[in-house]
C-alpha cells in the first residue's frame, strides 16, 4: 500500500499489564541471580556479606575472600575521611598506581582538602591547596574548576548548606572510594564493574532506544525499587 507524505506511522504501544505478563513469563535461573549477587559483593569489596551469602546460597566466589581485605581497609579509610592513610595503603599495595593515574591522585588530594574544610581547618586547607594542588590547576582547566569549587566552601559560614554542600556529603567519599576501588581492580587485571551494574546500564540503554523510537511502554523509573510506570497517554 502506498503511503502519502502526510501519513503518520502509529507508534507502538504496550500496556503495563501486557508488559508485566511478558516479564513474568521470562524464566531466570536462581543460580544465575545468585552468581550476579556474589559478583557484585566481591567486586565492591563487601567481604562479610559475600561470606554470609556463600553460606546461604552455596555460590562460591571467584576469588579468595581474604584477598578483599586490603581493598576493604582502603575503602573504609576513605569513607571515614582518612585520605592520607588510604593513599599510604595504596602506595604499599600498588606503588605505581597513583603515579600513573594522576586524575585519580588529584581526586584523592581533593578529598583530603574537603576533609580539612570539614574540620574547619581554613589555614591548613589553604596551605594544602597551595602546596599540592595549585600547580595542577594551572595546567588543567577541569582540575582548576574542581579546585575552585572545593575552595568555595570556605566562603560560607555553613558550607554544608552552600551550593557546593554536596562535596561534604558522604556520597562524595563513596564516589572517590568507588573510583579507587575500580582502579585497583584494573591494576590487578580483575573486572572493575560488577556484572549487575552492566545489566542496569543495558536496561537504561534499551529504554533510551525505545524512547527515541517513540515507543509507548511501561518504563522502569525507579531502579532501586523496581518500580514500573504505565506509559503516558
Amino acid at each position: 500500500m502506498n503511503m502519502t507524505s502526510n501519513s503518520v506511522e502509529k507508534p507502538i504501544e504496550v500496556s503495563k499489564d501486557e508488559w508485566l505478563t511478558r516479564l513474568e513469563n521470562l524464566h531466570i535461573q536462581r543460580a544465575d541471580m545468585n552468581r550476579l549477587i556474589m559478583d557484585y559483593l566481591v567486586t565492591e569489596g563487601f567481604k562479610e556479606a559475600a561470606e554470609k551469602f556463600r553460606l546461604e546460597s552455596g555460590v562460591q566466589p571467584s576469588v579468595e575472600l581474604d584477598s578483599l581485605d586490603e581493598r576493604i581497609k582502603i575503602r573504609d579509610a576513605i569513607q571515614t575521611g582518612k585520605i592520607q592513610d588510604a593513599i599510604s595503603m595504596v602506595n604499599k599495595l600498588h606503588p605505581e598506581l597513583l603515579d600513573s593515574d594522576r586524575l585519580l591522585y588529584f581526586h584523592l588530594q581533593q578529598q583530603h582538602l574537603i576533609e580539612l574544610i570539614r574540620q574547619k581547618g581554613v589555614e591548613d586547607a589553604l596551605q594544602f591547596a597551595q602546596v599540592h594542588l595549585a600547580e595542577r590547576g594551572e595546567s588543567d582547566a577541569e582540575i582548576l574548576a574542581e579546585l575552585e569549587r572545593t575552595l568555595a566552601l570556605l566562603a560560607f559560614e555553613d558550607p554544608e548548606g552552600s551550593p557546593f554542600g554536596e562535596l561534604l556529603h558522604p556520597s562524595q567519599r563513596q564516589k572517590v572510594a568507588s573510583e579507587l576501588n575500580a582502579a585497583i581492580l584494573e591494576v590487578e587485571n580483575r573486572k572493575a564493574t560488577p556484572k549487575l551494574a552492566s545489566l542496569l546500564k543495558l536496561l537504561l540503554w534499551a529504554q533510551s532506544e525505545l524512547d527515541a523510537k517513540k515507543v509507548k511502554y511501561p518504563k522502569m523509573t525507579d531502579l532501586a525499587n523496581g518500580i514500573i510506570e504505565a506509559p503516558a497517554k
